[in-house]
């Protein structure tokens, strides 16, 4: 199965040069139906550029600050002289967003060509 995505510019960014590897979203019932070995097409926003990834594994957590602690931050799209913050995903999803459905880490690989 093929997800469609967007992206800001700079996860966007950070996926495609490959330092990018977990992808975090609320785990909302778009997301629910996201398994292992499906495929991922993120959108540029900026650009509107598409990449295609395979999702590689799952990780679900109550909040982002959990997900926060299980992933070295450039994993998690920060380069290495950024501070990662958890609180950085509130201007996406709110507090009550992440309580009613949780949060997941979708790892995943970067797909070259025709895969």
């Amino acid at each position: 199965m093929i997800h469609e995505m967007k992206l800001q510019n700079n996860p966007f960014e950070s996926i495609k040069n490959g330092t990018k590897k977990i992808e975090m979203r609320l785990y909302d019932e778009k997301r629910r139906k996201v398994n292992i070995g499906d495929y991922i097409e993120f959108k540029n926003l900026l650009t509107n550029e598409i990449i295609k990834t395979k999702v590689i594994n799952i990780y679900k957590f109550n909040n982002f600050s959990e997900l926060y602690n299980n992933f070295d931050k450039i994993l998690l799209g920060y380069k290495e002289n950024e501070e990662a913050d958890s609180s950085d995903m509130n201007k996406y999803y709110s507090e009550s967003e992440q309580q009613k459905y949780g949060v997941v880490g979708i790892e995943i690989e970067l797909i070259k060509g025709d895969e």
